[in-house]
């Protein structure tokens, strides 16, 4: 893999921490809520023989702090590509990242050169277990049990609503562990976020660049049963499934993630800019 550059960028208040490696069109990676940006640590090696592969540590997450600020998700991915003089990039996201990478292609349609919405559920109601779900890992935590609020959500994102912690590969458990834990002991501010408005949910017919929408099928009902309509909504996407897999398909199938996301990237005309 070529060498990988770490650094800084300030950007509206933030101390954002990026990492660039690779040759090629350019590639920005958005994680999930519930890690940081070393959960594509599998994808850098095989994207960066291909891509100039970018991914950062959302406000919040990782070594990127939160100012007590209000803040826009998409509009951090753009201030990052304008620091690195890149005028378009192919984005990627995964969950609380696929919603960046949607509300960046509608944002700023001229910046994004194709889209990769990995987990996402932009615009579907809320299902009552995946709300109870939400409260109970809340109800943990505020009762000062972190590393059960933690469980639950390995249990809800990375085992999946079908699964046992056994059917899953230890070491990637653990690794999610180790990022989700370091979450919760985190002593940031909250900073407001400020959605698009109008609303990306409002907005997919807006999405013009080429579109792939992926999932794993052992994922929660929320998300499974997103990706069809997402699907349809947005002009000419695509939609695949990667077997054996829940919330984190980068993570937890990366060899099968990679030739699907690569596939479908370097099958598209090359991109201009």
């Amino acid at each position: 893999m070529p060498q990988k550059e770490s650094a800084f960028a300030e950007i509206d208040g933030a101390r954002i921490a990026y990492d660039v490696t690779g040759d090629g069109h350019p590639l920005l990676l958005f994680h999930a809520g519930i890690g940081d940006r070393r959960m594509w640590d599998a994808q850098l090696p095989a994207f960066a023989q291909h891509f100039t592969v970018i991914r950062y540590d959302a406000r919040g997450f990782g070594e990127t702090r939160m100012p007590a600020a209000p803040f826009s998700p998409s509009a951090d991915a753009i201030a990052l590509l304008d620091h690195l003089g890149i005028a378009r990039a192919h984005v990627v996201g995964v969950s609380m990242g696929s919603q960046t990478a949607i509300e960046t292609a509608i944002a700023a349609p001229e910046r994004v050169s194709a889209l990769v919405a990995v987990a996402a559920r932009t615009g579907m109601p809320v299902s009552e277990t995946l709300r109870a779900g939400w409260e109970r890992v809340n109800e943990l935590e505020e009762a000062g049990d972190t590393p059960g609020a933690v469980e639950y959500e390995l249990k809800m994102w990375v085992d999946g609503p079908e699964r046992g912690p056994d059917a899953v590969d230890p070491q990637m458990r653990e690794r999610v562990r180790e990022m989700n834990a370091a979450l919760f002991a985190r002593d940031d501010v909250d900073g407001e976020e400020l959605p698009l408005d109008p609303p990306a949910a409002d907005r997919l017919a807006e999405i013009s660049a080429p579109t792939l929408i992926l999932y794993g099928d052992q994922d929660v009902n929320d998300v499974r049963e997103a990706a069809g309509p997402l699907a349809e909504a947005i002009p000419s996407a695509r939609l695949a499934v990667i077997p054996d897999a829940a919330h984190l398909p980068q993570m937890e199938r990366p060899e099968r993630f990679n030739e699907i996301v690569l596939e479908f990237l370097r099958g598209l005309p090359a991109p201009r800019g």
